[in-house]
């Protein structure tokens, strides 16, 4: 049996695997979340992988590694320091060696946007190679604030139940550390492992087209389809665990 590590997205946290993990671990597996530092608008790539790994076992490497949305460009970093099996990326940012998140999509921007994010843009030549990549996120989505419920229920939690929602709006964090979106990555190349990449058909946020493009150009799979929003782990954990455990796919 598998050890499932799972790691969060923004403005979330450990709680958000709570409906996921019975199901998993009704198969006999284990499992362990963490809360990252997100609150710590300091927090770096680096300390957040620090948390990661110091909630694993040292001796377990049947590790499948989990990340959802922001924790795409985190779970590659674990993996160069710790043996894991699998990772397995949903509805998430992948990073690319020698840039930032901000760097990959600049190109979708105008002049005044970046500014207003205060962005210096680098060289064209310096980032030609994702100018064939398509909006990796929904254009509905930018500039939202997601401090704001109103946005919180339209755009992660809009195929939850109503309980559920009602929960996880009670649950949600500050998003305060910028690490994922600004920091340069510090990875030369990822990990070699193991690799899914699960597409949300109906995600608000990131772009279920860049999610198929970008699987297949970085990570060189076929994009798992999951019907439905952001959240799987909230929408549909019975769903989202059969997929997880399935090897077929």
């Amino acid at each position: 049996m598998s050890l499932f590590c799972l790691v969060h997205g923004a403005f979330q946290g450990a709680w958000c695997w709570d409906l996921l993990i019975p199901y998993l671990e009704a198969q006999g597996h284990k499992t362990v979340a963490m809360n990252l530092p997100i609150e710590d608008a300091s927090a770096s790539l680096s300390q957040f992988t620090d948390v990661v790994l110091q909630a694993l076992p040292k001796a377990d490497d049947d590790i499948v590694l989990v990340g959802h949305s922001m924790a795409g460009t985190v779970i590659p970093l674990v993996a160069e320091a710790h043996k894991v099996r699998q990772l397995v990326f949903i509805g998430a940012l992948l990073p690319y060696p020698g840039t930032s998140t901000i760097d990959q999509f600049s190109h979708n921007f105008d002049a005044d946007t970046l500014k207003s994010l205060n962005y210096e843009p680098k060289e064209s030549s310096q980032l030609e190679q994702f100018n064939d990549e398509p909006d990796m996120f929904n254009a509905v989505s930018v500039g939202k604030d997601f401090t704001d419920e109103a946005v919180l229920r339209e755009f992660f939690y809009h195929d939850c139940q109503p309980n559920v929602m009602r929960w996880a709006l009670s649950k949600g964090r500050l998003q305060q550390s910028m690490a994922y979106i600004f920091e340069v990555n510090p990875l030369n190349s990822l990990p070699k492992v193991d690799c899914k990449y699960l597409v949300c058909t109906d995600d608000r946020i990131i772009s279920p087209a860049w999610s198929r493009y970008a699987a297949r150009k970085r990570l060189g799979v076929d994009a798992i389809e999951l019907p439905g929003g952001h959240c799987p782990h909230l929408s549909c954990p019975a769903h989202l665990a059969s997929v997880l455990t399935n090897d077929t796919y």
